[in-house]
């Protein structure tokens, strides 16, 4: 499932933004499935030329931060329930670090359907943002979403990559367009990335080397 708006602005807009354009997105409305009706506003304003971006060092991990929220007619109480759920999961291996998600009941105006889900950010010390997000689904508890949500987030934090598995691809036409070499230390490559890197190829002629060990650069 592809991530949520929140990735956007929370993740990938900070991140892409290296390459030196701007990205403003404004959310208008949130729309959840099956009845959709999300509208946002993205301004980006024309550049000649695109920096390369070199994310090779994560380095350590120092605020981890995210948002939990329901919409509709779904009860406050699941948004504590997904917090405390994901809470616990992260715990478990990061003790002693300051986690804080935002708890957000969404105002009526603001929202179309009912819906609920997580995101959770981790951001380094060398300004690396790596994020886990789950949605609301039929059946599943909130803890399960919450649970998921973190997983994610520490699956993508054990490979040591400066990139989540969400934002591998999405980088790729960026550093085929860019001036110079581009370097991106990734966890292992999605089949989502390999597509790109090789349709990237095709289209620009630009080469892309894949560095393999327990890590993969790019």
């Amino acid at each position: 499932m592809a991530p949520q708006i929140d990735y956007t602005t929370m993740v990938f807009k900070p991140i892409a933004e290296h390459f030196t354009f701007k990205l403003d997105c404004d959310i208008k409305r949130r729309g959840y499935y099956p009845r959709g009706g999300g509208e946002i506003i993205v301004r980006v304003p024309p550049v000649k030329h695109l920096n390369p971006i070199n994310l090779v060092d994560r380095g350590t991990v120092t605020k981890i931060y995210g948002r939990a929220f329901v919409a509709g007619v779904l009860p406050y109480k699941m948004v504590k329930d997904m917090a405390s759920a994901a809470l616990r999961c992260i715990r478990r291996e990061m003790r002693d670090l300051h986690v804080n998600i935002q708890t957000v009941q969404e105002p009526k105006d603001g929202a179309f359907g009912n819906g609920s889900g997580i995101i959770i950010v981790a951001e380094t010390s060398t300004g690396c943002l790596l994020a886990g997000s789950s949605l609301g689904k039929k059946g599943v508890t909130a803890d399960q979403v919450g649970n998921e949500a973190a997983e994610i987030l520490l699956r993508n934090l054990r490979h040591g990559g400066c990139v989540d598995e969400y934002l591998q691809d999405q980088l790729i036409i960026f550093m085929a367009l860019a001036d110079g070499i581009s370097q991106v230390r990734t966890g292992p490559l999605t089949l989502h990335t390999q597509t790109a890197i090789h349709f990237a190829e095709l289209l620009t002629k630009v080469g892309m080397i894949e560095i393999g060990n327990m890590q993969t650069c790019i």
